[in-house]
């Protein structure tokens, strides 16, 4: 059987740090009150020269090195993001030629902070198909400039950066299971509704989110598809050695942790300094817990992400 397996990844984030106490002096809140509700406590943000597709390509370039893989060597680029640096191109093709690559297939996802986990099945449909050998799988996004800076239930969450993974064709595990969803109903409670239109942004161009409704539907939508995901994988949460889960809010990771019986001390947490990130929270995280040793070679990795749309997502599969 034809896999598709981690061989390096990357992260990147911009050099300004934005804190609570930072945010605090422009919006009426404070640090106690942030982290309290989510778990954050600072975000980083881009520089006003920097495109999303900047942040992707530092991303990139670390995965490849740390897979020891030439850009030339890649034949698929796949970018997911809610924060193009145009309307078209796709961020993806921008990347390629930041890379000093072409030819290669490149197209970007866009499922918002479930991204990450549709570009990775679509990228591992690639390799277990032999349209591919080597895929670069990018989660990156610049969510500050969707936000309304005055409006304290939304500018504290989110933060900018970028992740990826290298993925190379391998004969054992590899990518192991995997379920996408999506249900458009439910669209109205998280969104950005703003679009070009005849030379003006027609709708407004902020993020909107009904807080509460996200957070109960993330919850149940993240625990049952990761609960399924186990289940058609012939494995239960005693398989799982560590859960890198899209870094949204913390309430919402302790609650799907609780109800798939996995304990936190199983769970990447990079939410606390990085906010969400959408796109690229997952690969980020994952980074962090490769880079700093706790997720080891051969360890069983369960990924799950949820965005407008609603889109989510799981995959469970082995390091």
């Amino acid at each position: 059987m034809r896999y598709a397996q981690i061989l390096g990844t990357g992260s990147y984030l911009p050099a300004r740090r934005m804190s609570n106490e930072d945010i605090s002096k422009i919006v009426d809140t404070s640090d106690e009150w942030i982290a309290e509700r989510t778990g954050i406590r600072a975000r980083h943000l881009a520089a006003a020269g920097e495109q999303t597709s900047d942040l992707a390509v530092q991303a990139a370039r670390a995965a490849l090195a740390d897979a020891k893989v030439h850009a030339e060597d890649i034949d698929l680029i796949i970018v997911a993001t809610a924060t193009p640096d145009m309307t078209f191109p796709a961020t993806a093709c921008l990347v390629q030629n930041k890379l000093g690559i072409a030819g290669c297939a490149a197209f970007d996802v866009q499922a918002v902070c479930a991204g990450f986990m549709y570009a990775l099945v679509t990228a591992n449909a690639y390799i277990q198909s032999g349209m591919a050998k080597k895929a670069l799988v990018i989660g990156a996004e610049i969510f500050s400039r969707l936000l309304d800076w005055n409006d304290r239930r939304t500018c504290v969450l989110f933060g900018d950066g970028a992740g990826a993974v290298v993925l190379g064709a391998a004969d054992k595990p590899g990518i192991l299971h995997a379920k996408l969803k999506a249900d458009g109903a439910y669209s109205h409670i998280l969104n950005t509704p703003g679009k070009v239109a005849n030379g003006e942004v027609d709708a407004s161009p902020f993020l909107y989110m009904d807080g509460q409704a996200v957070y109960k539907f993330a919850v149940k939508a993240l625990s049952k598809v990761g609960a399924d995901v186990l289940l058609e994988a012939g494995m239960t949460a005693a398989d799982v050695d560590w859960v890198i889960p899209h870094q949204a809010n913390q309430r919402i990771i302790e609650s799907t942790a609780k109800h798939l019986g996995i304990g936190m001390d199983k769970v990447i947490l990079t939410v606390a300094e990085h906010g969400n990130t959408s796109a690229a929270s997952i690969p980020l995280a994952l980074d962090v817990g490769i880079k700093d040793g706790r997720i080891r070679r051969g360890d069983t990795l369960l990924l799950e992400g949820i965005g407008g749309g609603f889109a989510w997502g799981a995959v469970l599969l082995q390091y």
